[in-house]
């Protein structure tokens, strides 16, 4: 590729020209720094570490520890991978787009209604959550908490960017908070041997009480799903791209966090509980935080939890607000959704796609609340594949840019991925045998019943949407 053509590519592709870039999407850049930080760091801290690290521990002792940490260097390597693509081309679409250009217009269509639906999903079960948290201080019917939930979320994503960041910047601390404070806490009771569990906590209880792998590895590695599951929604930082003041500078540093993020909040905070409260002590469906206080005899410990997660649970609910409707405007802009999704507000905001989102987020608590039974949780079981989706149309975009930038025949992103095109495909072979441990599992199995039939719905649309456009918009790569 010629010195011309590198120029000419980046005007077209948003490259470097970031004016044009604004004028193609019509976002406003209202993201800072501050916000973009806070929302990598609390994109990887959820309900899966707050409440779902009782069953994993339960099921694989401390070696959970190790679980989280080879994991935590997968996630690392999706993250850069994702980087090198973001400094290439910093879109709003992201995933979607980076899919529609490497690998094909189904890709990007696939990719991008997947990951909406990976969102709703995620938003009926998260807002439904809360709402039962709430009842832990108020005795009120929880479709009252859903509704007002989802409604003052919904407002604060319409007025602007930059309140959607507010939020999560907030959210993200208070997660943040409790799990530094935890550790805290946990490092005065090993060194001081204050409370009640001073005089038993000791760091042996790693590898004393049945050894580091009690269960064996075949356990440690049927926990990889659920650890994995933890770890859904770190990509967010991507849809953010095209509403970053500064994204050339802030994204980079963002993605970087993600070793020592997963090194505290995950490895550091379970090797303090674990040292603190023996693995025996944990049983599934009881959060590992909760029953840390109660060893420790801190009573307040439950209330604190049941906060924090509340927080979780909204802060989930909101970005799925953010990135749904920016998903829905990527595909109508792309004539592979409807064209009324591509409209914008005064401030920037694509007010249809968030209502559309949003509505379907109440109705799916409706639904939850009508029928609570197997049905709605093969649905919900969805959201794990469905994310992990997003990762894979990652990694292979990377590996087919890559290739393509070392040929020299797109420019080469200035944040390149440690590993190349080999750490993509340690990635990708990673996700796999986390795909054959879900199929092993009779729990997680439910996973991937849903994928076909969800496959199949979404072919079906796209030939549908084929035959009605001769001109072939929806099939024409952007670049």
């Amino acid at each position: 590729m010629t010195s011309a053509q590198v120029e000419q590519h980046d005007r077209s592709a948003g490259g470097d020209a970031e004016g044009a870039h604004d004028e193609g999407e019509g976002y406003q850049r209202g993201l800072g720094a501050r916000q973009i930080q806070m929302i990598a760091i609390g994109g990887a801290i959820g309900t899966g570490l707050f409440l779902g690290a009782g069953k994993g521990i339960s099921k694989a002792g401390p070696s959970l520890i190790l679980a989280y940490a080879i994991a935590g260097v997968v996630i690392f390597f999706i993250m850069r991978a994702l980087g090198e693509l973001l400094m290439y081309r910093p879109v709003s679409g992201s995933f979607s787009e980076y899919a529609r250009e490497f690998i094909g217009p189904f890709a990007g269509f696939v990719t991008g209604w997947t990951y909406w639906l990976f969102w709703v999903i995620t938003g009926m079960t998260e807002v439904t959550a809360a709402a039962t948290y709430m009842t832990y201080w108020w005795d009120i019917p929880q479709w009252i908490s859903a509704l007002v939930f989802t409604v003052v979320l919904f407002a604060a994503n319409l007025i602007s960017v930059k309140l959607f960041g507010e939020l999560e910047f907030w959210f993200s601390m208070v997660k943040v908070t409790a799990i530094v404070g935890m550790i805290l806490i946990c490092a005065g009771v090993l060194t001081l041997g204050f409370s009640d569990a001073g005089d038993t906590a000791s760091v042996t209880h790693l590898w004393s009480d049945g050894g580091f792998f009690p269960h064996g590895i075949g356990s440690t590695l049927m926990t990889l799903q659920m650890v994995m599951f933890a770890f859904l929604a770190v990509e967010l930082v991507g849809v953010t791209a095209g509403e970053s003041k500064d994204p050339k500078t802030v994204l980079p540093k963002a993605i970087n966090t993600v070793p020592w993020r997963i090194a505290v909040f995950y490895v550091g905070a379970l090797i303090m509980i674990l040292s603190v409260v023996p693995w025996t002590n944990f049983q599934p469906g009881v959060s590992p935080f909760v029953a840390a206080f109660e060893k420790m005899g801190l009573g307040i410990g439950a209330a604190i939890v049941n906060f924090v997660v509340l927080t979780a649970a909204l802060s989930s609910c909101n970005s799925g607000m953010y990135s749904t409707g920016r998903m829905l405007r990527d595909l109508a802009l792309n004539g592979q959704g409807p064209s009324f999704f591509t409209k914008l507000t005064k401030n920037g905001l694509p007010l249809v796609g968030t209502t559309f989102s949003a509505a379907m987020m109440l109705i799916g608590v409706w639904i939850n609340y009508q029928w609570p039974g197997e049905a709605f949780n093969y649905v919900v079981s969805f959201a794990t594949i469905s994310g992990m989706w997003a990762w894979i149309v990652i990694l292979v975009c990377q590996i087919r840019y890559r290739l393509k930038s070392d040929r020299g025949e797109l420019p080469k992103s200035s944040f390149r991925a440690p590993g190349g095109i080999w750490a993509s495909i340690f990635s990708l072979a990673f996700i796999a045998m986390v795909i054959v441990m879900m199929g092993i599992d009779k729990d997680a199995r439910v996973s991937l019943y849903c994928a076909p039939l969800w496959g199949l719905l979404l072919a079906v649309a796209y030939l549908a949407l084929k035959a009605r456009d001769p001109q072939g918009k929806a099939f024409a790569k952007r670049s």
